[in-house]
């Protein structure tokens, strides 16, 4: 078997495969026509999101076997492609599900209670206290749009804030417990205070937090983004947060990433020059389940799933 490592991944790939008798492929620095060129000699590829993986590139990839995508979107490979095909495709959201309820858990409260601005002002000698008076977020409504493992971690590490937690997901229904209540998309834009995305990327979720989705929210909200960049539409968010719509807003993710979420283009990009002097939104580089826990265990639910599927 010889299997080809895209992107830069946690050391236990190698030496989970190196101990099965595998050959394992360092393939770091190759471009799509280095794939190209190579891909039919692999029997699996491991990769992130540097090379987009769609029909042109797996059709020559003729003795593929699987592909193995630590993290949880899947949209830079042709899914259906593979299904066609016989090429399994593996992902691992159960290993960064809780990074990204922390990481995102830990950008509401920093907004809520003016966290980055007071730590500036008291780096520069200013001791304000009044101007950085926070707001609980216990007793307000925390809704939660797509509710799978993501969406699930977030509501569990908010069951001890003293909050309401309401979800809607478009293709999951009857998963209402103790610590989430599921609503439609109209109620929870009519009751939330915090509204959170937790979706995929495909054609239905582009743009989908837009002018109108902010226009049926019935009081002001806070937005969270750990999804995908392009579901929200950035201008759509500004003019929503100069209307009082969006009181504040925590993005781990931006319109203007790249396909590789690499790098973000600010060239000619005025709304993102507007939301960076908005203290009321915080951004993180796309993080969120970017933790050194999670980069292992990512990595450990794609090796069994590997191991399950050919070895055992």
């Amino acid at each position: 078997m010889k299997i080809i490592l895209i992107d830069r991944v946690h050391h236990s790939f190698t030496e989970s495969f190196t101990k099965w008798g595998w050959e394992v492929i360092e393939a770091y620095e190759w471009s799509e026509n280095d794939l190209l060129n190579n891909i039919e000699f692999a029997d699996g590829i491991i990769i992130r999101s540097r090379i987009k993986l769609n029909q042109n590139v797996l059709s020559k990839g003729i003795n593929l076997k699987f592909i193995g995508r630590p993290g949880s979107g899947l949209e830079n490979i042709d899914v259906e492609f593979c299904q066609l095909n016989n090429i399994k495709v593996f992902r691992s959201p159960e290993g960064n599900r809780d990074a990204v309820g922390e990481h995102i858990m830990g950008m509401l409260l920093m907004l809520l209670n003016n966290l980055k601005r007071a730590d500036l002002q008291v780096r520069a000698g200013i001791w304000e206290r009044e101007a950085n008076r926070g707001i609980e977020l216990k007793g307000k409504t925390v809704g939660i749009i797509g509710y799978g493992y993501m969406g699930s971690s977030f509501a569990e590490k908010l069951a001890g804030f003293g909050v309401e937690v309401i979800a809607y997901d478009k293709y999951k229904t009857a998963f209402s417990s103790s610590i989430v209540k599921e609503v439609s998309l109209e109620k929870l834009q009519s009751q939330s205070d915090v509204i959170s995305l937790h979706t995929p990327l495909n054609e239905e979720t582009i743009g989908m937090i837009n002018r109108e989705f902010f226009e049926k929210c019935a009081k002001p909200i806070i937005l969270i983004n750990s999804a995908r960049g392009k579901s929200v539409i950035l201008k759509d968010l500004l003019s929503a947060i100069n209307k009082g719509i969006v009181m504040g807003a925590c993005l781990d993710v931006l319109e203007i990433e790249t396909s590789s979420f690499e790098k973000i283009d600010l060239i000619n990009q005025q709304v993102m020059e507007e939301l960076l002097t908005k203290e009321e939104v915080l951004f993180s580089p796309h993080i969120a389940g970017w933790s050194s826990e999670a980069k292992e265990k990512m990595a450990q639910v794609i090796i069994k799933k590997i191991e399950r599927f050919l070895i055992e």
